[in-house]
């Protein structure tokens, strides 16, 4: 019976399908030609689509256009640079189509989740990015490309290190445990970093920041989502596109260190190390440890396309050195996106990825007495030779009985011949069939497989540390493969004054992951440097794990626009996730949203200057399982080999122990959110306000808990545990300052947020993030009433005149320092963030400015516990110089040897205005070029992080050694500093 019934849907398909291909046979050629209202002349290179059915085609010279057959279209969409977009009905077989002067940013086409949309009739709030110029940037990850570009969005570049961590907040943090990082949905497959993706293949950047435009995406989106279209073939313009560029990197700042002289003197106070005198100087490890980095990229496009197909070729090579020398980023890439009209009724799309990333970063994070290179540059003394005079092989470690410092140069060898190499595959494909001119139905099948090798190599004989470990080796593999299969349906109609669009679908992912891992030591030299050369393989440290998850949804919209000046649109999505309990497996997010067009009513139709004005609201829930591992809800246990190489134990079997408290009401995480805003463009399009007021709230947070030793076999409990707020606003302001021969264009955005950890119910305190190993505490409590990261320590109120002593305040008044006067000291989150692009443009002659800034961040500098403590024999910088010496010095450095603790004395502004990008280029215009077939040529030069305006004391103040954690943010501690970047390059188009 069931066999039947498929049978009989096939054959109603099919029957459909002849259907539909008959009708369109039966319909004539459309021709036309899209003209100027200005002067009547014919546009050339206006795109013009069929809609619905998605077929495409450029006008000629003259601004002619045809279309075999428009099939069941019944409606044309024209767009060109320069003039306002139409869509209009089809009326006949030749139509003449007439654009007014002026592009109007209100026509464009906005991409939402599963769809799309008219810029004036999106009800949400969703940021669009400008991708400009990122042809003239060192940008080495399409992240940095939203930098300082969407109000509401906030990018730190945690890490200077060649193909560094970007870490992007949406609206603040919504998860203490789980991931706070956007879904990034490319070409509509939802990924979980865009680190594979060319910036240069990218054409569109929507960022859907509230829960009413997020919430489609249901359980993946509670960060908000960020949707990006990559670059396609159109028809009738075949195009050859070259972008070459190289930089030169320099570090920003440098920090002075004590000579020999001054460090003897310290030494002497401090009474740790007995340094003889008459020393000299012999390194100035800072010029020997920071080099200029290179970045090379290249990147190589091809595209062309016919009305029925188009398909869009690009490769590049991307190779950045760091000013550590030891550290690198390479990338290969390769995209191949091809659309094809096989039918007037059938449309398919193939997208494919490849991208082959190797990479190799240092040590950072941690102090240089266990291999942190950068504050072994502080901390190692000047009269210290690289070399070792009595072994020429090894490097110098002769610090006169001082046992933990070795120098930068060694550091950065224990990580030489580290690599991690990742080759990463996305592809799609997808059918579109439309049944008729309002109802079609696509269907997608994605792949995302990632292949991962790690493998590290430390010599026995250079690096004490190799000495010691008679050489390491290890080898770690891993594979991950996610598959996605979503079907929609989309209907769209239009009758009188009344539009209706609804879609539903279903949307399937599987992940499945594996991987390996082996460690070796004990090598003879560093000849061969894989473990087949190990002596000794590890026993307890070599294995094979595997993991999987998945994800079922359901998800629905509609929509209803009365004459452009009401709109009301609802979603809802259910999602059943493989990581929750089954009795709580499934979570329904819904979502709802409207817009009223004031500018479209009577009262306001005599306002000339106004060209739009619009309210907006909506309110929705976006849900969360990122925190928890694949099986969380059930007993999780931990296996414990035993040494079978013992004598008595040849037979041993592993111990099997309980790792976990299980958890049977595992749900998920969930965060409502509100948002109202305000749409305004006006003065002939000049002038485009966008302002959002939004209220985030994220009850049954996923968090591992913590319970007191001895109160079960296990003390680990994963729980939904706690509550967040997020609530700010935003602005952004676009202008078109001067719109004749000398051109110039302004936008800027603004964003508040404020974040405070509302509720826990379990464990109230959760104390993390140890820096320097001397004062042991950690120095970020997260407790209800407090923003998430707050810094927690003792206030300093200065050296005591008398003895030399840091002052900290006695807030219980007991008459002693003790843990009990600790208090909140800090609050990593900004008070604002802000962005500012001015484009300059004449005669192709184009000035970018792009500026950034951050403003009532405080940063925690660690590194300065290192640099400042004067606690050992570690060289120490030029600003102890200034430490008390004698009674009644007046200073504000405390004396050698003092007693350091997490305190206001290393809380520092991090605030700063920075100069991100200066862009400079010429579009060349010259009759030979074009008639050597070069449609573009056009130089460029641009520096990045040219200039920065910070009282920070550090190296760079967007920094968190804690990368993209939430719950530990704006800590310096060795860091690897972001640098500036000088840029020679061109675009070549053919």
């Amino acid at each position: 019976m069931l066999s039947f019934k498929v049978t009989r849907l096939i054959l109603s398909f099919i029957g459909i399908w002849i259907f539909l291909s008959v009708q369109a046979q039966d319909r004539p050629a459309l021709e036309g030609r899209v003209v100027s209202a200005a002067d009547g002349s014919g546009i050339s290179g206006a795109t013009v689509s069929l809609l619905p059915g998605g077929r495409s085609t450029s006008t000629d010279e003259t601004g002619n256009f045809r279309f075999t057959s428009p099939g069941n279209s019944a409606r044309v969409s024209v767009t060109a640079m320069g003039f306002q977009s139409v869509e209009l009905p089809i009326s006949g077989n030749m139509m003449t189509i007439t654009l007014a002067v002026g592009e109007t940013a209100l026509e464009d086409i906005v991409v939402i989740g599963y769809g799309s949309v008219k810029r004036k009739d999106v009800t949400t709030a969703i940021s669009s990015v400008s991708l400009e110029d990122v042809e003239e940037r060192p940008i080495v990850s399409a992240a940095q490309a939203i930098q300082g570009r969407a109000a509401g969005v906030s990018v730190v570049q945690t890490s200077g290190t060649p193909g560094g961590q970007t870490s992007i907040r949406i609206r603040g943090a919504t998860s203490f445990n789980g991931s706070n990082d956007p879904l990034y949905v490319v070409d509509n497959v939802p990924v979980d970093n865009i680190n594979f993706l060319a910036p240069t293949d990218i054409v569109d950047m929507q960022v859907l920041k509230d829960a009413s435009s997020a919430a489609i995406y249901g359980s993946r989106a509670a960060n908000g989502v960020i949707l990006i279209t990559t670059k396609q073939g159109r028809a009738g313009q075949a195009k050859i596109a070259l972008n070459a560029l190289g930089t030169i990197n320099q570090v920003t700042s440098r920090i002075d260190v004590l000579n020999a002289a001054q460090y003897r003197d310290l030494q002497q106070e401090i009474g740790v190390v007995n340094v003889p005198s008459g020393l000299t100087d012999q390194t100035d490890w800072f010029n020997e440890t920071y080099k200029n980095g290179l970045t090379q990229n290249y990147q190589l496009s091809i595209s062309d396309g016919t009305e029925k197909l188009r398909y869009h070729l690009s490769g590049g090579y991307l190779g950045e050195k760091g000013v550590l020398n030891t550290a690198f980023f390479k990338r290969y890439n390769f995209r191949a996106n091809i659309e094809n009209n096989v039918r007037d009724w059938l449309k398919i799309n193939a997208n494919v990825s490849y991208s082959d990333n190797t990479d190799n970063g240092i040590i950072s994070g941690t102090g240089a007495n266990r291999g942190g290179v950068i504050l072994s540059v502080i901390n190692t003394p000047t009269y210290a030779p690289i070399w070792n005079p009595d072994f020429p092989n090894q490097y110098y470690n002769n610090f006169y009985g001082v046992g933990n410092i070795t120098h930068p140069l060694e550091n950065m060898e224990r990580t030489r011949n580290n690599k991690t190499r990742e080759n990463r595959l996305v592809g799609s494909g997808s059918a579109t069939i439309l049944f008729t001119p309002d109802l079609t139905f696509k269907s997608l099948f994605a792949i995302d497989r990632r292949n991962g090798l790690t493998t590290t190599f430390l010599d026995p004989i250079t690096t004490q540390w190799g000495r010691n470990q008679f050489g390491t080796a290890s080898d770690s593999r891993n594979m991950n493969t996610v598959l996605t299969f979503d079907n929609v349906l989309n209907y769209n109609k239009r009758f009188d004054k009344h539009q209706i669009e609804a879609m539903a679908g279903s949307s399937w992912t599987s992940s499945q992951y594996q991987n390996s891992w082996i460690n070796g030591s004990h090598f003879i030299n560093d000849y061969i440097q894989t473990l087949n050369a190990a002596n000794r393989i590890a026993w307890d440290n070599t294995g094979t794990g595997a993991s999987q998850w998945g994800i079922m949804s359901y998800f629905a919209r509609a929509t209803y626009n009365y004459d452009g000046k009401y709109i009301v649109t609802g979603n809802i999505r259910a999602d059943g996730s493989s990581k929750l309990h089954p009795d709580y497996r499934w979570g329904v997010f819904p979502s709802m949203s409207a817009a009223w067009r004031l500018s479209a009513e009577d009262f306001l139709a005599d306002v000339s200057w106004l060209n739009d004005l619009k309210i907006r609201g909506g309110w929705g829930q976006t849900g969360n399982q990122s925190g928890v591992g694949d099986y969380a809800y059930l007993q999780l246990y931990n296996i414990q080999r035993q040494p079978w190489f013992e004598t008595g134990r040849e037979n041993a079997l592993p111990l099997i122990n309980q790792a976990n408290l299980r958890t049977r009401d595992l749900t998920w995480e969930t965060t409502t959110q509100t948002n109202l805003g305000i749409d305004f463009t006006g003065f002939d399009n000049r002038l485009t306000v966008n302002f959002d007021l939004y209220h985030k709230y994220t009850r049954d947070m996923l968090m591992y808990v913590t319970l007191p030793a001895g109160a079960s076999v296990a003390n680990s409990l994963v729980r939904n545990e706690g509550e967040m707020l997020n609530r700010g606003m935003e602005f952004n302001v676009s202008s078109r300052n001067l719109v004749q021969n000398f051109m110039w264009t302004t936008d800027f955005n603004i964003s508040f947020n404020r974040n405070r950890l509302e509720k826990l119910e379990l464990q109230q305190i959760y104390n993390t993030a140890n820096t320097s190993e001397v004062v042991n505490e950690p120095v970020v409590r997260n407790t209800p009433g407090r923003p998430l990261g707050s810094f927690y320590g003792y206030i300093s109120d200065g050296v005591d005149p008398e003895t030399g002593d840091m002052i900290y305040r006695d807030l219980n008044g007991d008459g002693r320092i003790s843990p009990s006067d600790r208090t909140f000291i800090g609050d990593p989150n900004p008070k604002f963030t802000f962005g500012l692009t001015n484009n300059f443009s004449y005669k192709g002659f184009n000035l970018s400015v792009f500026l950034q800034g951050s403003y009532g961040n405080d940063i925690f500098n660690a590194s300065r516990m290192e640099m400042e403590g004067m606690y050992d024999g570690k060289n120490q910088s030029t600003r102890v110089l200034d430490r008390w010496q004698v009674p009644g010095q007046i200073t504000d450095v405390p004396r050698a040897n003092y007693t350091m603790r997490n305190s206001t004395y290393f809380i520092e502004n991090g605030s700063f205005l920075r100069l991100k990008n200066l862009s400079f280029s010429y579009n060349i215009q010259a009759d030979k070029l074009t008639r050597m077939g070069i449609t573009r040529l056009q130089p460029f030069i641009s520096a990045t992080n040219l200039l920065t305006w910070t009282n920070y004391s550090g190296m760079d103040p967007e920094v968190n050694q804690w990368g993209n954690s939430g719950a530990v943010q704006g800590i310096d501690w060795g860091t690897y500093p972001q640098t500036k970047s000088y840029v020679l390059g061109v675009n070549i188009d053919f």
